[in-house]
Formats: C-alpha cells, sequence, structure tokens
C-alpha cells in the first residue's frame, strides 16, 4: 500500500511476519511529530512482529535513546526543534550501534546526502509503500547484527591462537568436531570426504593431535601426485638394487610412519595396480619393499581421504570395492563452506588476523557490507578460495577495514540464484517437469555434483537420478562417468 502524510490506513496481514525469529521481537523508535503518521508506520510494523514505540520529537527521542536500547529508529526530517539530520547525527556519534532510517518528503539530491552525511544508513521519500519500509527496517536490523557479529569474531580470534585448526561453530562443523573427539583415540582407519579445499588434511592432523600416537610422526602423501612406480616406491619403500637407481635401501612412509599417522590424500586418484597393493598392506598390516622377498609389519594409523564420489568408482570398476570399504570404516564428510554459514566470517577474521601483520598492513577487519558480500557468495573453491580472496583484498587494502572495493569482482559482484517454484504471476508459472529440473540442478551445485549425496537428498535410487540427469541433460549418465 502507499502511505502518505495524512493517511490513517493500513492493510497489512496479520499472518505476515517479517520479523527475525528470536526470543524477543526487533524493537523500533519511530520519530514523527505528526501523530497519525507515526500511528501508521506503528501499526504496520507491530502486526509483521517488530515491537513499535512512537516519539513526537526529536529531542523527546534522544531523551528515550539515552535510557533505553532500540534495534532501528526510524524519523521523519523535518520536525519542530530537532530535526531528523541534527537526532541522525547524535543518534550516530553517541550511539553508532543504533541504525537510523530517514523518512523525507524532499526527495532532492541535496536532501539524499545530507542525511546519509549524518550518518544514516537509509532514507525512504514520501509517498512510499509500507512494504518499502519494512525491507529497509529488515536490512538495517540484519546490518546492525552483523556488524555485533564481526566485531564478536574479530575479538574472539584475537584471542585465539591465529592458527587454530577446523574452526568454526556452524551446525555442520559441530558435527565434524563431534565426529573428531569420538573417534580420534581409536584406531580406527577414517576416509575423509568433502570437496577440494574444503580442509581434508586439516580434519586428518585434527585426528592425528588427538589420538594417542601424537607423539608420533603425521606424513602425508598425495597419492596423484605420481606415477605408479614411483608411488609404490614411496609407500613401501625398496630394497638396494630393486632398480637402476636402487644404490641404497630405502624405508617406505608405511614404516616412516611408524607409531604415528599415515595419511593417503586424493586416495580416489590411486592407480588400479596399486590399490591391490596397498589392499594387501592394510589387510596384513605388513608391507613388502619393491625388490624385498619379505615383508615388514608397520604399525600406523591409516588416514584417507578424496574429493571423488567412491562409490561410484566402485560401480564403474575403478576403485576396488574391498578396498572402499577397508578405508572406509568410518566416514567423515566435510561440508562445502557454503553450507557452513557464518564460518565464512570467522575464517575470514582469521586469514586477516594471520596474513596483516607479515604483509606489513594494519586491518583489523572488514566492514559489514563486506560481510554481506562473504555470506552471499558461494565458494565453489570453499576455504583455499576464501583464503586467496583475503589475500587478495589484504594486498589492496588502504584502511583499517577490509572494504567491499578490496574484494575480487567475482566475490563482490556475486548475484546468488535461487530455485523460485511460487510466483503471483501466472506468467511465470513452470510445469512441474520444470520445477523438478531446476531442484535437481540446484541440488547437484550443493553437494558439488556428488551424485551419491544428491541421491540421498533426492530421495532417488542411483539409476533413477542416472536418468533424470540424462533427461534433464545434466551433465549425467545412466551410468557412472569418470567424473562421478
Amino acid at each position: 500500500m502507499m502511505i502518505e502524510a495524512t493517511s490513517p490506513n493500513t492493510s497489512s496481514s496479520d499472518g505476515m511476519n517479517r520479523a527475525r525469529s528470536t526470543e524477543l521481537p526487533q524493537r523500533v523508535l519511530i520519530v514523527d511529530d505528526e501523530p497519525e503518521m507515526a500511528a501508521v508506520i506503528e501499526q504496520a510494523l507491530v502486526r509483521r512482529g517488530y515491537l513499535a514505540q512512537q516519539q513526537h520529537s526529536g529531542d523527546g527521542a534522544w531523551d528515550v535513546l539515552e535510557r533505553e536500547d532500540y534495534d532501528v529508529v526510524i524519523t521523519d526530517i523535518n520536525m519542530r526543534g530537532m530535526n531528523g539530520v541534527e537526532l541522525t547525527e547524535r543518534i550516530v556519534q553517541n550511539r553508532h550501534d543504533i541504525p537510523v532510517i530517514v523518512i523525507t518528503a524532499f526527495g532532492s539530491v541535496e536532501t539524499a546526502t545530507a542525511v546519509l552525511r549524518a550518518g544514516a544508513y537509509d532514507f525512504i521519500t514520501k509517498p512510499f509503500e509500507i512494504e518499502q519500509l519494512v525491507v529497509a527496517v529488515e536490512r538495517a536490523i540484519q546490518n546492525r547484527r552483523l556488524r555485533e557479529e564481526v566485531k564478536r569474531l574479530r575479538e574472539e580470534v584475537a584471542r585465539a591462537k591465529p592458527t587454530s585448526e577446523l574452526l568454526g561453530e556452524s551446525p555442520a562443523m559441530r558435527k565434524v568436531h563431534e565426529t573428531i573427539s569420538r573417534v580420534a583415540e581409536t584406531d580406527a582407519t577414517v576416509l575423509v570426504t568433502g570437496e577440494s579445499g574444503t580442509g581434508k588434511e586439516l580434519v586428518a592432523r585434527a585426528l592425528h593431535k588427538r589420538s594417542k600416537r601424537k607423539d608420533g610422526p603425521f606424513i602425508a602423501i598425495n597419492c596423484a601426485a605420481m606415477p605408479e612406480a614411483l608411488l609404490e616406491s614411496e609407500l613401501f619403500g625398496h630394497a638396494k638394487g630393486a632398480f637402476t637407481d636402487a644404490k641404497t635401501a630405502k624405508r617406505g612412509l608405511f614404516l616412516e610412519a611408524s607409531h604415528g599417522t599415515l595419511f593417503l590424500d586424493e586416495i580416489g586418484e590411486m592407480p588400479p595396480g596399486m590399490q591391490a597393493k596397498l589392499l594387501r598392506a592394510l589387510e596384513e598390516r605388513a608391507v613388502r619393499p619393491v625388490g624385498a622377498t619379505s615383508e615388514t609389519p608397520f604399525d600406523a594409523r591409516i588416514l584417507a581421504a578424496t574429493n571423488r564420489d567412491l562409490e561410484s568408482l566402485v560401480e564403474s570398476g575403478r576403485f576396488r570395492e574391498d578396498l572402499y570399504y577397508r578405508v572406509n570404516v568410518v566416514q567423515l564428510a566435510l561440508p562445502p563452506l557454503r553450507a557452513r554459514g557464518g564460518d565464512v566470517l570467522a575464517l575470514a577474521q582469521q586469514f586477516i588476523t594471520r596474513y596483516s601483520e607479515p604483509m606489513g598492513k594494519k586491518v583489523r577487519g572488514f566492514s559489514s557490507a563486506v560481510g554481506e558480500r562473504l555470506l552471499a557468495y558461494a565458494w565453489p573453491g570453499n576455504v583455499r578460495e576464501l583464503q586467496n580472496c583475503i589475500e587478495r583484498a589484504l594486498a589492496l587494502a588502504r584502511f583499517e577495514e577490509l572494504t567491499v572495493e578490496d574484494l575480487p569482482p567475482k566475490v563482490r559482484d556475486f548475484k546468488p540464484s535461487f530455485v523460485v517454484v511460487a510466483t503471483e504471476d501466472p506468467t511465470d508459472l513452470v510445469t512441474m517437469e520444470e520445477v523438478e529440473r531446476r531442484y535437481i540442478q540446484r541440488v547437484m551445485e550443493a553437494v558439488g555434483q556428488n551424485k551419491t549425496q544428491a541421491a540421498k537428498v533426492l530421495g532417488f535410487d542411483r539409476t533413477t537420478l542416472y536418468r533424470k540427469l540424462e533427461r534433464y541433460k545434466l551433465g549425467g549418465a545412466t551410468t557412472p562417468s569418470a567424473k562421478d
């Protein structure tokens, strides 16, 4: 509906509640020397779940603000006594944590400049739709909460060690921490899964540091980084004279990791021939060096990690099923960064703390606008991409806080995509088939194209999922492909 200075009525739905669901409703102070206008705004906000109160002068409003706390202030600009600009300036100087929305009947550039220069969060010109004001209130409250969260994270990270592992308190990460706590002290083989850049090696190191083997070595090897012959020699060692350059015997990593942990990263990339040899070593708890005639027992805990869908690789015959069950005694699925909510902000602050001093920068944190961009971005490269983003932003930073201009363009200009299945415009309505296609596409994006996880989310068996991917041309196939 359109609100004018003399309009006494409102037509909002009692069932609509746009206020954020919290234990206490958000408090809004409405300042307007026209009681009718203040009443219209108050009624509209109360019907949406806010706790709204009126004041009819700038001086009266300031007296209240000195005693009480509000989440946002809405003020008219033209009032007798202290006007809206003066009230805004006083709030910004003394209660800078409270965002101010200014309402004015004069929508000139000069007026906008004056209220924004005074420190107002936003301004709205009369006449206006009530939904326009409600959206502005929601954004102002969210902005305040975000600024408070950024401040809290800055203090929290400052107290913590800059290199603390696996930072994050999101529900997804709490599950990870719980699993680590439950299996760390055992010798069970753990398979860490997750997209590239999610921190799988950090999980492996955390398991080692909390285990009874923490005083032993932690040795990691990337199974995709070397040819099969070299990988075999690295893992199992070789006897003197086993091949042309083997002038001395060499202990393999299985033995080097004795009384500690051996981490097999990217195990899904291991060549088929090596898979059979690895399986025997794990089953016998002994290794035979290349060129040797006897086996040597080893005492190391085995951890493995992959960003591949091993179940699909097993189905297609590219990964041994018996080896899969041997390394997948306990599976620990690491969530992508986009599923970790506010952890993005905590990690960003950690990277600022870690890198600002070595880079010769005096950056303490980031603005709330930066926080909004970081939360909105999808982070396909996960924590590794966030780290790169913050390092780049620090290199360009000119102030004590990172600004939006410091962010990479793809983060700064990111537009999130959503699956829309309802609309009031009949021309936007789509068929159920199109709804299904969009939803499957969205789920595939959310799980990083992992068909096993997507099938579980969608409630399909894998054959059905492959058939639908092929039908909708979403990059799937009726049988697992090399990219699964």
